[in-house]
């Protein structure tokens, strides 16, 4: 039964701004507009709780983004689990990555109108600590289950008095004459399909989006992996509060998170959109052996129950917000590969910066507005082309399906194993605090030069010719899975 308040919404007025869809980026867009003073329709299809398997561990850059948007309390009373690192397993070792010191990070911005009353901190629930938060010398990050973040994101905008929300399907945009986009189209259960006007219409419906096309008709992800999900009941994780990477000559990426005191996410990486016809034998096959001991119980008993769901892993280089009256933001706009868990963390930066760009603006003005779009998205390029060329890359990287894919993939491991730098600033990029694509560009360069120097050394003087001809086949591989994405990103 559909919340008859979910359908009531005015259609006579026209909003300063509609936002089509509630996933994660759209609450936190219509909070951050509706703090600034605008009256804002924010539209949603079904705004009962999903059940999703991605989108369940939020880099420290995401939470900090939420606390500059004054919406750090939508991850308390969801039994939410703190993350404080990761640990990445190779061929029987592992390396601990924990994130980066505060001190080397700047302080958390707080957005003018936004943050009020202490909606910028973390409050103390029965799974995390405000003090442990606070006072940890390092950065964290949170995961949780996703449906119930989701739940919390728009419990918050709901309480927003300039909000109206509606369950309905929007099934079209609406442009004027002068092709400009006016609003949009709503199946409202009840009502039929109803016109909704706006001075601004922004888009946020998702990896699926309908209206991203609305853009560019050629603006559609390409999907090259997927990932298999499960959920383990009561694991006994390796290293607690850690992701955990498991990598290996003979296997695909495996994730694995606490994601609730009594469940954790495991993600198995399948190089293909198209999976195997029997999953389980799959899973038995090439991800089973593979896994650290403590994790094989609770893992044997979720293949048991055989409760697989997979999700496509897709890539999607951002667009110029270039049409007048309207914004496309988040999945819809842009996606990267899940692995490094980095979507949720580009989306609500990218909020951030949206509000910074136009949020006190008057949106009737949709010259400025438009003047405003164009230049945000060159400002959020040296943020969100780190995060996902790095996705791209150590996917490629820790997929490794050739040999020298695989050499690259032993030398990033080695790399990390030296500590130091060579820990602390992939992780700073990893984790969404260090924004500088040409230093991303300079490490990626140091672990390919470390890859053929260890192969160098592998070989030895004998081998010298050998390793030589190998170390420029893998430079070649090496600048074929990065510059592209690079230059894509930061020209596109």
């Amino acid at each position: 039964m559909v919340d008859s308040s979910l359908l009531n919404a005015n259609s006579q007025v026209t909003y300063d701004a509609i936002v089509i869809g509630a996933g994660v980026i759209g609450p936190a867009v219509a909070t951050g507009l509706a703090r600034k003073g605008k009256k804002v329709l924010i539209v949603e299809r079904n705004w009962s709780m999903p059940d999703r398997i991605v989108g369940e561990l939020l880099q420290p850059g995401g939470l900090r983004a939420l606390r500059s948007l004054g919406m750090a309390q939508s991850v308390n009373g969801i039994d939410a689990y703190p993350v404080t690192g990761y640990t990445v397993f190779y061929n029987g070792e592992h390396v601990d990555i924990p994130y980066p010191y505060k001190s080397s990070v700047a302080p958390v911005e707080k957005l003018k109108d936004l943050v009020k009353d202490g909606n910028d901190k973390i409050l103390d629930d029965s799974t995390l600590s405000s003090r442990d938060f606070e006072e940890d010398e390092r950065e964290r990050g949170v995961a949780f289950v996703h449906g119930k973040f989701l739940n919390n994101l728009r419990r918050i905008v709901g309480e927003e008095p300039t909000v109206t929300r509606l369950q309905g399907n929007c099934v079209q945009i609406l442009k004027n004459e002068q092709n400009e986009v006016i609003g949009t189209k709503v199946d409202v259960e009840g009502r039929g399909k109803v016109d909704f006007k706006a001075h601004l219409t922004i888009v946020c419906d998702g990896i699926f989006s309908r209206f991203r096309k609305e853009l560019d008709s050629q603006h559609t992800p390409t999907v090259g992996s997927s990932f298999v999900g499960m959920s383990l009941r009561d694991a006994k994780n390796p290293f607690p509060m850690h992701g955990h990477v498991i990598l290996g000559s003979n296997h695909m990426p495996i994730l694995v998170y606490q994601i609730s005191p009594e469940e954790t996410r495991i993600l198995c990486a399948y190089n293909s959109p198209k999976l195997p016809s029997n999953v389980k034998s799959w899973l038995i096959k090439d991800v089973q052996p593979y896994l650290p001991d403590s994790l094989r119980p609770s893992f044997d008993e979720a293949l048991s129950d055989g409760k697989f769901r997979s999700m496509p892993n897709s890539y999607l280089p951002a667009k110029q917000n270039d049409i007048t009256g309207m914004c496309v933001v988040g999945d819809a706009l842009n996606m990267r590969h899940p692995l490094t868990g980095g979507g949720m963390t580009v989306g609500l930066n990218d909020v951030v910066l949206l509000i910074k760009k136009i949020g006190d603006l008057d949106f009737s003005d949709r010259e400025t507005v438009l003047e405003e779009l164009l230049g945000y998205h060159y400002e959020r390029k040296n943020y969100d082309s780190v995060l996902n060329v790095l996705s791209i890359a150590l996917y490629s990287l820790f997929a490794a399906d050739n040999g020298n894919l695989k050499k690259l993939q032993r030398g990033c491991f080695k790399y990390f194993q030296r500590g130091g730098d060579c820990v602390s600033v992939p992780v700073a990029f990893l984790s969404g605090v260090l924004p500088k694509p040409f230093l991303l560009a300079r490490v990626f360069s140091a672990v390919v030069l470390y890859t053929v120097y260890l192969n160098i050394e592998e070989r030895g003087f004998l081998g010298l010719p050998m390793a030589l001809l190998e170390g420029i086949t893998i430079l070649f591989t090496a600048t074929k899975v990065f510059t592209p994405f690079l230059y894509q990103e930061l020209c596109g």
